[in-house]
């Protein structure tokens, strides 16, 4: 089995048919279909469902493409170190929307201080696209709170942060330390959208308490969502360095639930097949 194989594999992949495949990698589709069968035939195992003139993978060839494409890709690393090693290298970094405001810039400046040649690319969106970007290898570490969903992802805790409720000046919550998690069900909540970690958490600690919040509104803007509390519109619960500042210029209220706690750790995170660069191990070091 030959790295043309998986090439063309995770290229069909990529562009869901032989057809697009061949055009992407400049190959006749018979010789893409070939290909797939070959391999299907060497491990023997079936990749794909063919269904009408759609290729449709499988439970066993999603599991092929998560070697397949960090196989590929390493060997793009390699061929790119060593024929520019003279030249300025890249590093891909994903972060979740809290950590890429506020930690992240920091992060990157110590960074590029330790490694001036180094180029930074940087894409910013809530943990489970960050986790996806990962998977997908788009991107070779991410910074993300919240649960990890795939067994092919290694976390390292790097530091802990905390979710706070909030509400406008003039609610009756402001600035209460004992409300009952039951006075929650009536209210009308403003939240981040579904794949965020924080609405993650705040939603499986809510049903742990029998509990079903059904947001009025949803958005993937932390500075929207504090306006809508400010002028009295909902509830939200938010990351404590997103909202500090406000709270701080007395703009909006922060209340607690009593005897809960929303407490989550920061993770950085890479492909367990990944090949960590010096570069990368030195980064993930510099988070811790």
């Amino acid at each position: 089995m030959t790295l043309r194989h998986l090439k063309i594999f995770v290229a069909v992949c990529e562009t869901g048919s032989a057809t697009a495949a061949g055009e992407k990698l400049y190959i006749a589709q018979p010789s893409i279909s070939l290909a797939i069968s070959e391999l299907e035939d060497y491990y023997g195992i079936k990749l794909f469902d063919r269904i009408g003139k759609r290729l449709h993978i499988t439970e066993a060839g999603k599991h092929f493409l998560q070697y397949a494409t960090h196989i590929v890709r390493l060997f793009e690393d390699m061929e790119n170190e060593v024929k520019n090693f003279d030249t300025m290298g890249v590093i891909r970094i994903g972060a979740s929307i809290t950590i890429g405001n506020y930690l992240l810039p920091g992060y990157i400046t110590q960074f590029k201080e330790s490694h001036p040649k180094m180029d930074v690319k940087v894409v910013i969106d809530n943990s489970e696209k960050i986790q996806q970007y990962i998977l997908s290898n788009q991107i070779d570490l991410g910074l993300i709170e919240g649960i990890i969903h795939s067994p092919y992802i290694v976390e390292h805790k790097f530091r802990d942060d905390e979710l706070v409720m909030i509400c406008g000046n003039d609610h009756r919550f402001a600035n209460k330390k004992d409300i009952e998690v039951s006075q929650l069900q009536n209210e009308s909540f403003i939240l981040r959208e579904a794949g965020s970690a924080g609405r993650e958490i705040f939603d499986s600690t809510m049903t742990m308490y029998g509990l079903e919040i059904k947001p009025t509104w949803e958005s993937i803007s932390t500075q929207a969502i504090v306006r809508a509390v400010k002028a009295n519109l909902g509830i939200s619960v938010l990351p404590y360095l997103l909202v500090k500042d406000s709270i701080e210029r007395k703009e909006i209220s922060r209340f607690e639930i009593k005897g809960i706690r929303f407490l989550r750790s920061f993770c950085i995170i890479h492909h367990k097949n990944k090949f960590l660069t010096k570069s990368a191990k030195d980064f993930i070091e510099l988070c811790k």
